[in-house]
């Protein structure tokens, strides 16, 4: 009896998807933890060293500021020397920059640490998501990817109870709350030795033989190259000037658009979480930070079902409509009722949770193997500048114009991506990773799900 063969995107799930899943999750765990425990750090840190909203903003988007440098830098890199190394030797400077964190005694010190935490985390958003979908099957793709996610929002509660709790033990608290990003940060590090090289850039590399037994040993001896081995001698290699083709500058656009107006609100609010809450009178805040976490991580996990459920193009516009009315009512609704504002939030923080199982999914389906990396990283360090600056500007701005102002500005930024997601947001789901990415394929429709192919008039130049 013939033993069945399946592709690289019909394989069965087995332990080695579930281990490469779980590195990548783990790095979003750190991630998440890493840039919640700051905004806990910051509230004694910032007394403590007399800092005023400048060195605040900094501070608090110092790790974002890391993070556009990183997945820009790393996330090209990964496409020239491939994802294993990138994956391994990031975590390497992630780790010791946080345990380095305990031992500054300046803003200044603090920054720069934060800066290089960024770095790796931003190299690992580019390396570890394109690492994680070269080896999904398709029908667990997309879950695999909105789970980092999830994974990212349980990081970023945890950092917040654990930052409530070591907030007790006195004016060296914020030394512990910082390192306390180690614990994770270590053992990926040591479960990430031995992690093999993806088989779609081994590929792309022309060392197909290579890929054959890295899918063999770990995938299954059942399992095949199928269309990724396919004229791959005669495969022409995009450069990274390839991601500004005419056939791939529309993709960059929307992925960077669309993820840079999730992330700005994102990030600059959840950063300032606690000095939020007591402008909005909640001087006891910590039921309602309580419950805003609780939110953030039943949104993540519910965001699952719904990008099952509804087409990637649907969610996204119906995700950025909710948001965009949810934030400009709670500017209105500043010096009005308590219950309304917290409604408001809640409503907010849901779905921004929800839809940020969608910045996972899509970047790494808008681009081709050959520059997956380089794209999802272009995609990563658009965003990340953005939030960066975002956070940077909000203390600033919450002082300056008060909380009204600055949430519609904010809300303002939500509505831009949702014009432009209307306008480009193409649609990926149910499709093999070749056929969304191909650069001679787009999901013209996007109502229906299918691809529609270009004439050979429109290849990528």
């Amino acid at each position: 009896m013939n033993e069945q063969k399946f592709t690289i995107d019909d394989a069965p799930f087995n332990r080695f998807h579930f281990r490469i899943a779980g590195l990548t999750f783990g790095s979003s765990f750190c991630d998440g933890y890493s840039l919640g425990i700051i905004a806990m750090a910051l509230t004694v840190f910032g007394p403590q060293m007399n800092m005023n909203s400048l060195w605040t903003g900094l501070i608090g988007s110092s790790a974002l500021i890391g993070l556009f440098a990183g997945s820009l830098i790393l996330g090209r890199l990964s496409d020239r020397v491939g994802r294993q190394k990138i994956f391994l030797v990031n975590f390497l400077l992630i780790t010791v920059a946080t345990i380095l964190q305990f031992f500054v005694s300046s803003p200044e010190e603090l920054f720069i640490l934060r800066l290089l935490i960024g770095f790796g985390l931003g190299g690992d958003y580019a390396v570890g998501t394109t690492l994680l979908a070269e080896f999904s099957p398709k029908k667990y793709r997309s879950s695999l990817l909105a789970s980092i996610n999830v994974v990212w929002t349980l990081g970023y509660v945890a950092s917040n109870f654990v930052g409530h709790y070591l907030g007790q033990v006195g004016s060296d608290s914020w030394r512990w709350m910082l390192v306390s990003a180690a614990i994770p940060a270590i053992v990926v590090l040591i479960l990430r030795i031995g992690t093999p090289e993806s088989p779609r850039w081994l590929v792309s590399m022309g060392r197909v033989e290579e890929a054959r037994q890295i899918v063999k040993k770990h995938l299954g001896s059942n399992v095949e190259m199928g269309e990724m081995a396919a004229g791959a001698e005669n495969q022409k290699t995009l450069g990274f000037r390839g991601l500004f083709s005419k056939r791939l500058r529309k993709r960059l656009a929307f992925g960077g658009i669309f993820k840079l107006t999730l992330v700005i609100p994102y990030f600059a609010i959840y950063t300032f979480l606690p000095s939020i809450l007591s402008t909005m009178g909640f001087e006891q805040n910590f039921f309602a930070d309580t419950m805003l976490n609780l939110f953030l991580l039943v949104g993540a996990i519910i965001g699952l079902w719904l990008l099952a459920k509804f087409s990637r193009r649907g969610f996204t516009i119906g995700a950025f409509t909710i948001l965009t009315i949810s934030l400009f009512s709670l500017s209105f609704l500043h010096n009005g009722s308590q219950f309304l504002m917290l409604l408001a939030f809640l409503i907010f923080t849901f779905f921004m949770s929800a839809a940020s199982n969608l910045t996972l999914v899509y970047p790494a389906e808008l681009f081709p193997t050959e520059i997956r990396g380089s794209g999802i990283g272009m995609v990563t360090a658009i965003s990340r500048i953005g939030s960066a600056i975002g956070t940077f500007l909000l203390p600033v701005s919450l002082s300056s114009f008060g909380l009204s102002a600055s949430m519609a500005g904010m809300a303002a930024i939500l509505l831009v991506g949702l014009i432009v997601s209307i306008a480009w947001a193409p649609e990926t789901k149910n499709l093999s990773l070749h056929e969304a990415s191909d650069p001679l394929l787009e999901a013209e429709n996007s109502l229906k799900g299918t691809a529609i192919p270009f004439t050979e008039n429109e290849k990528i130049t």
